[in-house]
């Protein structure tokens, strides 16, 4: 290996394009499902707290990455210049938006909000003397909770999936790339 390989952006961004896509399988389609089925309710609730805004802060960070050290082509420059780039805008920029836009809008909005629906429906809890997701029937209260709740783990559910949809799109223009 050579001291220019440590300077050419492009292993870093195939590091940082492989980080996204393992981290965003991993917390979609076994960490997240796995804690689900092995956790009770409220440890599994306390688990995905903690973890959600590292994992939005990851899918946020790492486009941004991935723009920064983008390796460029013979007609287009490297990093933000060359994602910028007119024959880019379908390959490269337009994915890197979709998972930038969508993990953001993940991390500052949707999350928060759904830690505060979480949060009050606790409340709700102790007033009702019933757990949330014990069978029916609710007080309106909680009816209203749980139906805010469901509409904001489903806008964040699909947020993540254009998020992974778009790092997919990304990898396979990526590779299409490689000779």
């Amino acid at each position: 290996m050579s001291s220019s390989t440590l300077t050419n952006p492009a292993p870093y961004h195939v590091l940082a394009y492989g980080t996204l896509l393992g981290v965003e399988v991993w917390q979609s389609f076994v960490g997240g499902i796995v804690a689900y089925k092995a956790l009770p309710r409220p440890q599994f609730a306390t688990l995905q707290t903690a973890l959600f805004p590292i994992y939005f802060g990851m899918q946020t960070a790492l486009p941004i990455l991935l723009a920064l050290t983008y390796p460029g082509t013979r007609t287009a420059a490297s990093g933000p210049t060359g994602v910028l780039a007119e024959e880019n805008r379908l390959t490269v920029l337009a994915p890197l938006g979709l998972i930038l836009s969508s993990s953001f809008a993940n991390m500052a909005l949707i999350g928060p909000q759904t830690t505060k629906i979480m949060r009050e429906r606790k409340h709700q809890e102790t007033r009702d003397g019933k757990k949330s997701y014990d069978p029916a029937p609710h007080s309106k209260e909680m009816q209203k909770l749980n139906s805010r709740f469901g509409r904001m783990h489903g806008v964040s559910s699909l947020l993540n999936m254009v998020g992974l949809g778009a790092t997919v799109w990304y990898g396979i223009m990526l590779a299409d790339r490689i000779q």
